[in-house]
């Protein structure tokens, strides 16, 4: 794995991350040295087109040692798939020199966001504030949706944020994630070229999927969103399956009350059994719908929107499982396993962000589901 020689880099700097709410500088510096960065950027792009399985693989390992790098992380690969597709084939050399030289992207872009732009000659104006940028303090660029000041549907460009008239706001004062940097970026009148503006559809899944439209690659036909799913899913599995192994380490000396080992009781086989038994369950569900992907990739095919519901539900089933074995290992550790402050306190917090997020929400997702068996459109933008 690329991230294999900076994991134990990565987990050492977890919980003073975690209390300083920042991933330390290092770690982003080594991050952006490796090829990680450029995994889910076409070999046209410059980058390696890795497959979508080993990309999860790598966000699972990175996970494992710091929920909040690799939130961050996941965001940068996430948005990058976006961004290719968006931008298209006339963007391929603007996105190529980003990819060559490492730089890391976001995209604020949450509820409240609200941004206008302003024609100029050759250029145009943003301004305004977005939302939940992941990852915006140690990224060099970010993509924008904004709204043409004297209205219009959507539009979308990315914007360095080493700009004049950027300012991000570290607003991010969660339980959750407490170094992901999901911050607040303030566009005060950056001036982007005006041949970096292209449309936003409502449902662009929907235009890349149609074969005449033309894409920098065929792996930009499948949906960021059930991508970015997909590989949340295999964050939670690194997360539970991290908590799972440090937990049973730390029960086999343990004693209860009256002196009776911690190792002995039959409860305790029982509920981390079923812990077990679900992230097996958790990773099994999300890295075969991963493993689909990947062949309808191998062999061309464009996805239609059973493939997206596939996707998106199988990470939502995975997340679930993930819960399911978190509250578990809870219940063995008891109160006085929460005393202690183990890295299970912090895990167990991270961990609450994954099922809660928009993309992978169970109630979003199984209602969209749920009309297409009944033969009704989905209503989903993304």
């Amino acid at each position: 794995m690329h991230v294999q020689p900076i994991l134990s880099e990565i987990a050492g700097q977890a919980d003073a991350a975690d209390q300083s709410r920042s991933v330390d500088p290092d770690v982003i510096a080594a991050i952006k040295r490796s090829d990680v960065m450029r995994m889910s950027a076409s070999a046209s792009l410059g980058g390696l087109g890795a497959p979508v399985t080993e990309i999860a693989r790598e966000l699972g390992a990175v996970a494992s040692a710091c929920s909040s790098t690799a939130w961050c992380l996941w965001n940068h690969l996430s948005t990058f798939h976006l961004f290719a597709g968006l931008l298209g084939p006339e963007h391929s050399a603007f996105l190529k020199d980003i990819v060559e030289r490492h730089e890391w992207v976001c995209f604020p872009a949450g509820a409240s966001t609200a941004v206008r732009a302003e024609d100029h000659d050759g250029e145009f104006s943003l301004r305004g504030t977005a939302a939940f940028g992941s990852g915006a303090r140690y990224a060099e660029w970010s993509g924008v949706s904004f709204v043409p000041a004297e209205g219009g549907p959507p539009e979308f460009s990315m914007v360095d944020l080493r700009s004049e008239g950027v300012r991000i706001d570290p607003t991010w004062e969660a339980m959750s994630l407490r170094a992901s940097a999901t911050d607040h970026v303030h566009y005060e009148g950056v001036r982007v070229p005006a041949e970096r503006r292209v449309p936003f559809h409502f449902r662009y899944r929907d235009v890349f999927r149609d074969p005449d439209h033309a894409m920098i690659d065929a792996r930009y036909r499948e949906d960021w969103v059930a991508l970015s799913d997909l590989w949340l899913g295999a964050m939670a599995v690194g997360v539970a399956q991290a908590c799972l192994d440090e937990c049973c380490d730390g029960i086999r000396e343990r004693v209860a009350i009256l002196g009776t080992k911690m190792a002995e009781r039959p409860t305790i086989h029982v509920n981390l059994g079923q812990a077990a038994a679900a992230i097996n369950a958790a990773r099994d569900t999300v890295f075969a719908a991963l493993s689909e992907t990947d062949e309808r990739l191998d062999s061309g095919v464009i996805p239609d929107e059973a493939d997206y519901l596939r996707q998106v539900s199988a990470s939502m089933q995975a997340l679930q499982l993930c819960d399911e074995s978190m509250r578990l290992m809870l219940r063995v550790l008891g109160g006085n396993g929460l005393r202690e402050g183990s890295n299970f306190e912090r895990r167990y917090r991270d961990f609450q962000a994954m099922p809660l997020h928009i993309n992978a929400h169970r109630d979003r997702i199984t209602e969209q589901v749920g009309r297409h068996l009944l033969g009704l459109e989905t209503e989903n933008p993304f």
